[in-house]
This record gives structure tokens, C-alpha cells and sequence, in this order.
């Protein structure tokens, strides 16, 4: 990621687009009392910078967190080629590059990934359900109560929707670029923009898109992250998640298959900052029989597509 840092008009910005990742800027500008020019150069500038992407997900697409422990020297290399695939959401680099992370959106995981010579050992667990009510608070507390009541579009009634070939070309295009101008989508998969504005209306309107902004919690002070995995006795699982995501060390938390039934991504200011919050925080709630964690070394893909990151 470039070098870019975070005033408060970016953070009330970033806030808007975690309530609604396509918000015109005309309607958050009228909040904020700037121009909309303004607000789309920020987040231009944001976004060429690799500091924030925003992704549109189909709704039942199965998420599997794919973890390979491989050699070191061919750690970085792997990385590559596993962000350029258009099923991968991100993919991570950890434990000084003796580990690769992935989050892979597809039918089933990657069965090839066992016969790559730098991999020793693979284990995929299927993400069950998020438990995180809200988002990540270190995100979204730069708008007052007032501005977030005044963005917030009413909650609309789902309406079952049929696929339809449009589909097939828009939510490819969308997972790229979850904010692409209707006319830059229309361009892309050969449809009218009236037909692409209308099908994704229905298509939000029916709950059948979920809208992903990833933003680095570095740029909010929290450059130290780490993935943990728990395993939770199952009749305190909600409970542990819940006592968890109250916490602004916790950026994400979710159930999953396998040994480990929950996966927590943690963000903490310095690593003493993490020993602490491992220890005495995690340590003590009720339920947490075991946990092990991994520190995260770099993102190889996270915040832009990688045809984007010119």
C-alpha cells in the first residue's frame, strides 16, 4: 500500500461507506456540508493509494479460510499467485512467512493448493456465520448519531429474485469494484445502465449482494494484526463472540468448521498491546478452552483488485 494517512473528512468518508458501500457522494456531501467533488477525489485518492476497496459478495456463496503452512522461500511467490485468482478475497502472509492465509469465495476449497511444492500442510475450515453485529468500532466513529440517522437508507422488504444472465456478468464485476459508475458496469457486461441500475436495486433490495469496505486498521493506529483461532466449548460460542466483538481489539469474528469453531481478526496498537489482550483479555473469558494465533506479516491482496494496483 502507498503512503497515505487519514484526516478526519476521510474517516467520516470511510464511516459513510461501511453504512452503505454505494452511497451517492451528493448524499454524504449534503450531510458533511462539502462538495461532492471533494468526497470523490478523497476517495480516489483512497482508493488508488490501496488503502481502501470496496466488494460486492453474492449472497450463499460458501467462504472458506484456507491456511497452508509452507516454506519460507516460497512464501511471497505462492501469495502472487493466489491473489491473482478472482475467487480469493484476500490473502495474507503470516508468521514471518512460514504460513499463508486466504479467504477463498467458491463451492468448495482448492484442492490443488496440497500438490504445490512449497506447501507442507493445508487446512480449510468453511466460515458458518459472521458474529459480528456491527463493524469494526475503530472504523466508524467519526460520524455523529444525527449524520448516521440521515444516511441510513429504511430497511426494504426482501423480494425472492430469479438469476438471470445479467447476473452472470454483473456480480463478477461488482466483486471487483463494488462502487463502479452504472455506466462503467453497463460497459463492462454489455447491457444497458437503465437494465444494470434496475437488476442492482433488485438485486440489494432482495439481500441476494453483501457489500464488503476493507480498510487497513494501521490507518486508524492499530498497525499490529493477528489472526486467532479458538476453540470454544459449542454451548458458549455466541457468548465468547459476543464478549469479543464488544472489544476494539477485535476487527472481525466468525463460527467455522473444524477443530477451532470460531476465527477472530485482531488489531492492536503494539505487540505488548496484543500479549495483553491474548492473555488477560481472551484468557479469561469463560468457555475458551484453546487458542493460537498468528501474526499477520504482510497483505498480498486485501484492498484492490490486483489489475487495479497500477
Amino acid at each position: 500500500m502507498d503512503s497515505v494517512s487519514l484526516d478526519a473528512l476521510d474517516r467520516q468518508l470511510l464511516h459513510a461507506l461501511q453504512l452503505d458501500a454505494r452511497v451517492p457522494f451528493s448524499r454524504v456531501a449534503a450531510v458533511l456540508d462539502v462538495s461532492d467533488r471533494t468526497l470523490a477525489r478523497r476517495f480516489t485518492r483512497l482508493r488508488k493509494a490501496g488503502a481502501v476497496r470496496v466488494s460486492a459478495v453474492p449472497h450463499g456463496r460458501s467462504d472458506w479460510l484456507v491456511r497452508l503452512r509452507v516454506l519460507p522461500h516460497g512464501a511471497a511467490a505462492l501469495a502472487a499467485v493466489l491473489a491473482e485468482r478472482v475467487d480469493t478475497a484476500w490473502v495474507t502472509r503470516l508468521s514471518g512467512d512460514t504460513e499463508l492465509a486466504c479467504l477463498l469465495r467458491t463451492s468448495a476449497p482448492l484442492a490443488e493448493l496440497s500438490r504445490h511444492p512449497h506447501v507442507t500442510d493445508v487446512r480449510a475450515q468453511q466460515i458458518l456465520r459472521s458474529l459480528m453485529d456491527g463493524w469494526w468500532p475503530g472504523r466508524t466513529s467519526a460520524l455523529t448519531a444525527e449524520q448516521i440517522a440521515a444516511l441510513r437508507e429504511p430497511a426494504a422488504e426482501p423480494a425472492p429474485v430469479e438469476p438471470t444472465d445479467l447476473d452472470r456478468r454483473l456480480l463478477p464485476a461488482l466483486a471487483a469494484d463494488g462502487r463502479a459508475a452504472f455506466a462503467d458496469l453497463a460497459g463492462r457486461v454489455g447491457w444497458s445502465e437503465s437494465a444494470v441500475r434496475r437488476r442492482l436495486d433488485e438485486l440489494r433490495r432482495a439481500g441476494r449482494l453483501r457489500f464488503h469496505v476493507e480498510v487497513d486498521p494501521a490507518l486508524y493506529g492499530y498497525p499490529t494484526q493477528c489472526l486467532a483461532w479458538l476453540a470454544v466449548a459449542p454451548a458458549r460460542v455466541t457468548a465468547v463472540a459476543e464478549a469479543l466483538a464488544a472489544d476494539d481489539e477485535t476487527a472481525h469474528v466468525a463460527a467455522t468448521t473444524g477443530s477451532h469453531n470460531l476465527v477472530a481478526v485482531l488489531v492492536c496498537r503494539t505487540p505488548d498491546d496484543l500479549y495483553a489482550y491474548v492473555t488477560e483479555r481472551i484468557g479469561a473469558v469463560p468457555g475458551v478452552d484453546r487458542l493460537e494465533t498468528a501474526t499477520v506479516s504482510a497483505y498480498t491482496k486485501r484492498f484492490a483488485p490486483a489489475q487495479d494496483r497500477r
